[in-house]
């Protein structure tokens, strides 16, 4: 699992080298509704920062989020609106914590609180951030080279920090449920508010205008904002012993989601999306040993863009989705089966054609525990991916990616064939896992470069070609020592993808390959640790794609913990980059124009009750 990147305010999850339409992006298992798949430079609605936990999910599980998980789900849980009673009058935490390096300090506040047989729910957070440190030139080495070729001096290349990437970002929630014997609702209203800087190089504006005159002369590229706004309101409830089903579990959710793309003072490009979704879950009885539940989703998108870079023409998008999945154990072996068909609808303002897509998965996953500390995991699957909208009636100048890109509603829909083979130890010190996958594509949707230009920018068109992913990955955990010196834990692990096309090209943005080492220490109320990670070179692009050396980044991290009455403080200090290390991520179209962050020291405070 990496990450993309476009500045500090950007990135989306990349699960074995998929990303964008792949990989959804959940809030408490209901989709994001933002419209981060349409654009590199567009950021996701949720903030980890409040989350109770994070789960990824692979396999037969991630049938319950449609065609749009064809490459795995990420879920953010909140419990802004709560699932389970407190226990107790009240639980909360809080936390503050500053970085250097750039200058961000970052709140948050959460309350949850029993009132008899409701639950109430309160958080809200702060970030803000000035533009980050780097350790050298924000233009590559290649670029500051081309630049110097042209008669540029270096110092006209942004040096030390990476210039518009500040960012302040808040949001909060008020949420509540009700309890009762069999049954129980709740509701909640939560609003996220980003406002972030693009870096020079992906917003190429201004290079020549035409005067009052009509004479033409040099004009100074525009700084680019997004000023992005999205609230949510969530209504969830169950019933407990419905009849056959142990329980029955329906969730409904109402997005309303708009961005504007400010350059200077003026609006550049402005997108909304109104988005609806619904699901019903219902969990069966055991009978004969399996278990499983059933359910079903519809989701419904509203979508426009108006502006200078409105490449996609607005559209409404519906989709509705059937699914069942089902477990059983045969002593030491436990088999699961999914199956899941959606059927989705696409609609484009203006003279495009309909597109409807019937896209049917079906998964079946199995576990030997062939020992008490060993275990052998399969997962096979075959998946189908409806085309979104951008891939299908895209025609317009796309400035985060630099070019003109081209959709074709003819496009079929995109078939995967996979397999994982997972081996997980639990033995006494030691805990790890070793796992090797293969992902095969039918018609895989890409943005393929064609040679052309259109408006002096580069032609790209979404095309489909069979693509093959494969891969490793391994990860061990021991517990070194636990004496007088304090408990010892090392964890070790490694990953690598590789993608291609099966006609022997590459495709672009693929995660380079990692190694590293986590050391933990406790003792008492301290508690620290050190880590490693080597990215390798990527050096295996695709066609106009340059090679990314690799780097090395080393974390650390002290923290002291102490009770005041039946609250936990803690206060930390934190290391990033601790060897101010240049490094740029393969898997970002900037990566010529914005390194990452350089050294970055944080201290924070934190309390739980």
């Amino acid at each position: 699992m990496q990450s993309s990147y476009f500045g500090a305010g950007v990135g989306r999850p990349i699960l074995r080298g998929q990303d964008g339409a792949r990989v959804q992006v959940l809030s408490s298992g209901t989709s994001a509704m933002d419209v981060s798949t349409v654009s590199a430079d567009h950021a996701v609605g949720i903030e980890p920062f409040l989350a109770d936990q994070i789960e990824v999910l692979k396999g037969p599980a991630t049938l319950l989020y449609g065609s749009g998980a064809i490459g795995g789900a990420v879920n953010v849980v909140d419990g802004r609106v709560p699932t389970a009673q407190v226990g107790r009058t009240v639980s909360g935490r809080a936390e503050i914590r500053h970085g250097s390096v750039d200058d961000q300090t970052t709140g948050m506040a959460r309350v949850d609180a029993d009132a008899g047989a409701l639950t109430l729910h309160a958080d809200l957070f702060r970030r803000e951030a000035n533009d980050y440190r780097i350790p050298g030139y924000a233009f590559s080495p290649a670029l500051i080279a081309e630049g110097l070729a042209e008669g540029e001096e270096p110092e006209h290349f942004a040096r030390g920090r990476l210039p518009n990437s500040e960012l302040t970002t808040e949001g909060g929630a008020l949420g509540a449920s009700w309890f009762g014997e069999r049954s129980w609702f709740g509701m909640a209203a939560s609003t996220y508010r980003s406002d972030y800087g693009i870096p020079p190089g992906a917003h190429a504006h201004g290079e020549e205008e035409e005067g009052h005159e009509g004479e033409e002369h040099e004009g100074e590229a525009e700084v680019v904002r997004i000023d992005l706004r999205q609230d949510r309101f969530e209504a969830r409830g169950g019933i407990r012993d419905a009849g056959l089903f142990e329980e029955v579990n329906w969730r409904v959710t109402r997005s309303l989601y708009e961005h504007t793309e400010l350059e200077g003072d003026a609006i550049g490009t402005r997108f909304d999306n109104d988005g609806l979704e619904a699901r019903l879950e219902a969990v069966q009885r055991e009978r004969n040993g399996w278990r499983g539940a059933f359910g079903l989703q519809f989701g419904h998108r509203d979508f426009s863009a108006v502006g200078d870079e409105a490449f996609v023409p607005p559209s409404v998008t519906r989709d509705l989705g059937v699914f069942a999945l089902q477990e059983k154990d045969f002593g030491d072996f436990k088999l699961e089966f999914g199956a899941r068909h959606d059927r989705v609808r696409t609609d484009p303002e203006g003279a495009a054609a309909t597109a409807s897509v019937g896209a049917t998965s079906l998964a079946a996953g199995g576990l030997w525990r062939f020992s008490e500390a060993v275990h052998l995991g399969v997962n096979l699957n075959r998946a189908e991916r409806a085309p979104t909208a951008e891939e299908l009636f895209s025609d317009g100048p796309h400035v985060a990616t630099q070019s003109y890109e081209l959709g074709d509603a003819t496009l079929d829909k995109e078939v995967a064939l996979s397999g994982e083979l997972g081996l997980h130890l639990h033995h006494g010190r030691f805990d790890g896992s070793v796992s090797v996958f293969r992902t095969q594509f039918s018609d895989f949707i890409y943005l393929a470069d064609t040679g052309a230009e259109i408006d002096d920018l580069p032609a790209r068109a979404w095309v489909q070609g069979d693509a093959t992913f494969s891969g490793w990955e391994a990860e061990l955990g021991v517990e070194l020592v636990d004496n007088a010196s304090g408990l010892w834990h090392l964890r070790l692990f490694a990953d690598a993808v590789d993608a291609k096309l099966d006609d022997g090209g590459r495709l672009p943005r693929i995660a380079p390959g990692r190694v590293g080492a986590d050391l933990d220490w406790s003792l008492g109320a301290w508690r620290a640790r050190v880590g490693v990670v080597r990215v390798a070179d990527q050096d295996e692009v695709a066609v106009m794609e340059t090679p990314t050396e690799g780097y090395t980044l080393v974390d650390a991290g002290v923290a002291y913990h102490w009770d005041v009455g039946s609250a936990g403080w803690e206060a930390f200090l934190e290391g990033r980059n601790l060897g101010d290390q240049e490094a740029r991520a393969h898997t970002s179209y900037l990566k010529d124009f914005a390194p990452l962050p350089g050294r970055n020291v944080m201290a924070g405070l934190r309390v739980a009750f």
